[in-house]
């Protein structure tokens, strides 16, 4: 997160920013062809995030528990699980644009279909569907990102379009909160359900319109390698595009164990404030957006930490702050104290995803970043289905604070699993340098 590192003078890069945007963003030298692919990712994060904030809570209208919302959302993230890596060897072999446009019309056809099927069989089914149409995007991002920018911008691009999503979805979780009040001001007698359905279609409308910009978008067809022949998407020749390196083995138990600590309670969020904390939609929609921006918030910080201790202690020191909130998060009876915690995990946990995305986008050599993309996004989709179902049941049977209360402990595990693995054998100058903050966009 360039944002959250340096500029060429040595100055924090945020107050450079905010000094002078202008001059920040033609310094940063991004193609045309970045801004559409950031226009089309404005629309398609914006719609998406408003669709999944508002989906589970939507379900609680049809009389979905925990249970059958931990089934519907591992479903959704088995099916990311199944598309991941055939669809990494597909951006090989076609060409990450064609993936792309397929993206932006699957997903929200699908989005629309979980909208109106409400019976839980085929809602599980729907999500396996969605989990596979938005592994496109989840596996063609960063490759995507990375052929538009160089190795000195590359960071900003990642970081400004975290940001803009980040702000995006606080702007559509406020929307979405009192949007049911607003119709009725205005006369419109709606039942809640209908409301959310309502908002639902238009997010998918929303994330729809993204494709009219990536229909302008360039992007190499193929790799150069020469494994995008025929014999490469069969066989052994397939599976050799998905190597494991000495990185990798390390980064991806690492990766995947800390996503399975957010799939575990990150999809209950809402329920757990519509349900435990019995919250109205309103001010659901606004702890969401207040959440946006302390994420934000919270991320400028993280260049300190990882001045004072470097990359990896910054990392593990989020992932312990994020174990913390959650096990005093357990233990809440307050209410105001119970979304303060809240409020506390979601800023913790998001300071450490676009670090370790960083990781490995600057580890990874250009021709095996869409395989090494899609291995990540496979080995997160594998534990994190899992962790999702398993979750469900436990809060269906035992409630939310056991079940939060060692979620804590896993968390704090990982942390120091994440210490023992990554920081022994980083010998990468580039990201020490940027642990120290001597590489710079």
């Amino acid at each position: 997160m360039e944002l959250l590192l340096e500029d060429k003078t040595g100055d924090s890069a945020g107050p450079a920013f905010w000094r002078n945007p202008a001059r920040w963003f033609r310094e940063k030298n991004l193609g045309r062809g970045f801004w559409f692919f950031f226009t089309a990712a404005f629309f398609f994060d914006a719609g998406f995030s408003v669709y999944f904030f508002l989906f589970n809570l939507y379900l609680l209208d049809f009389h979905f528990n925990e249970k059958a919302i931990g089934l519907v959302n591992g479903a959704l993230t088995l099916g990311a699980l199944v598309g991941t890596l055939p669809v990494g060897a597909l951006g090989r072999r076609i060409g990450l644009r064609p993936v792309l446009l397929f993206c932006f019309v699957a997903a929200p056809l699908v989005g629309v279909a979980r909208a109106f099927w409400m019976w839980e069989p085929a809602q599980i089914g729907l999500a396996f569907l969605a989990g596979m149409t938005m592994c496109t995007w989840t596996v063609s991002f960063l490759p995507a990102v990375a052929s538009l920018t160089t190795e000195k911008n590359r960071t900003s691009a990642i970081s400004l379009i975290f940001s803009v999503g980040v702000g995006t979805s606080a702007l559509g979780g406020a929307v979405s909160g009192y949007l049911p009040q607003w119709l009725r001001m205005a006369g419109f007698s709606m039942q809640s359900a209908e409301v959310k359905r309502l908002i639902l279609l238009a997010s998918c409308a929303i994330a729809a319109v993204g494709m009219l910009a990536l229909l302008r978008l360039r992007l190499p067809q193929r790799s150069d390698d020469g494994e995008n022949s025929v014999s490469a998407w069969r066989g052994a020749a397939w599976l050799r595009g998905f190597r494991l390196n000495a990185f990798l083995w390390r980064f991806l138990p690492c990766m995947a164990l800390w996503s399975a600590v957010l799939a575990a309670f990150t999809p209950f969020a809402n329920v757990y404030l519509s349900r435990d904390l019995h919250l109205p939609l309103a001010r659901i929609g606004l702890i969401f957006s207040l959440a946006q921006v302390l994420q934000v918030t919270a991320g400028l910080f993280l260049p300190l930490v990882v001045r004072a201790v470097g990359l990896i202690n910054g990392i593990v020191a989020t992932q312990l702050a994020t174990a913390l909130s959650l096990a005093l998060l357990a233990a809440a009876h307050h209410e105001g104290l119970a979304i303060v915690l809240y409020l506390s995990f979601s800023a913790a946990q998001w300071m450490s995803s676009p670090a370790l995305y960083n990781l490995l986008m600057n580890e990874t050599p250009e021709g095996e970043r869409s395989p090494a993309s899609a291995m990540t996004m496979f080995s997160n989709a594998l534990v994190g289905s899992v962790a999702t179902a398993g979750a469900g049941m436990l809060l269906a049977r035992f409630g939310y604070a056991p079940v939060l209360l060692g979620i804590a402990g896993f968390a704090l595990t990982i942390a120091v699993l994440c210490r023992i693995l990554m920081a022994p054998r980083r010998a990468s100058g580039a990201v020490s340098q940027i642990a120290t903050g001597a590489v710079t966009d």
